[in-house]
């Protein structure tokens, strides 16, 4: 874990993204990067209304991801560890699920012009939890927007990000089913997670604890 400079943390909606870039962060006493989701303005009328708003929500996310990782790299991002709650290529994984074949062949024009510009993590970490889970995780957290997301919607989701980091190989990825166990009320389960990330190398690794409980 100390070898890397730049980590990107990823996942679905509800999965700790978030939660786990803080406490790596405290750890590691690294700059922490945060996606401002609710600085959307379209977000909440494309949960109400996806096929209307989604060209517009996702362009938004794709060029403030891209206005972000542009201004971590005036910082210079490889001064301090870095990590992130969101890996940029994973904007397509939405735009290939919302988007009609049109808007898709406008997106990748605007897509392919930014990802030429961004850097490559050291290290992706991927946080996965069943539907269910998804589910439970997000009405805890009681965001009103997030109330017309339904199980169908992040088992649609969830299945994306699988297929998509299935042929992942840009960066060393280590895959956690995080279904079982809850990080940041457990100190075990973080410790546990630490550990997997320190042993981290090259290729694709899979970590799949039992834990303690969600």
């Amino acid at each position: 874990m100390h070898q890397c400079r730049y980590i990107a943390v990823e996942g679905a909606i509800g999965v700790g993204k978030t939660s786990l870039v803080k406490l790596l962060a405290e750890e590691m006493n690294a700059r922490c990067v945060l996606e401002n989701i609710q600085n959307n303005p379209f977000l909440p009328d494309f949960y109400r209304d996806p096929r209307k708003y989604a060209f517009q929500t996702q362009i938004f996310f794709l060029v403030n991801r891209y206005i972000q990782h542009s201004e971590i790299q005036q910082q210079d991002l490889f001064n301090q560890v870095t990590i992130c709650d969101y890996l940029f290529e994973k904007d397509r994984i939405f735009a290939n699920l919302t988007l009609d074949q049109n808007e898709i062949a406008l997106y990748d024009q605007i897509f392919e012009l930014f990802i030429k510009r961004v850097s490559r993590p050291d290290l992706v970490i991927y946080l996965q939890a069943r539907p269910r889970v998804l589910l439970e995780r997000i009405r805890k957290r009681g965001i009103a927007y997030e109330r017309n997301i339904s199980t169908r919607y992040l088992e649609k989701l969830s299945e994306a990000y699988n297929e998509y980091f299935f042929h992942y190989d840009d960066s060393p990825l280590l895959v956690v089913d995080t279904s079982e166990i809850n990080f940041v009320q457990h100190s075990d389960d973080f410790e546990a997670l630490k550990k997997e990330i320190r042993a981290m190398k090259r290729g694709k690794q899979y970590f799949r604890p039992l834990g303690s409980s969600r």
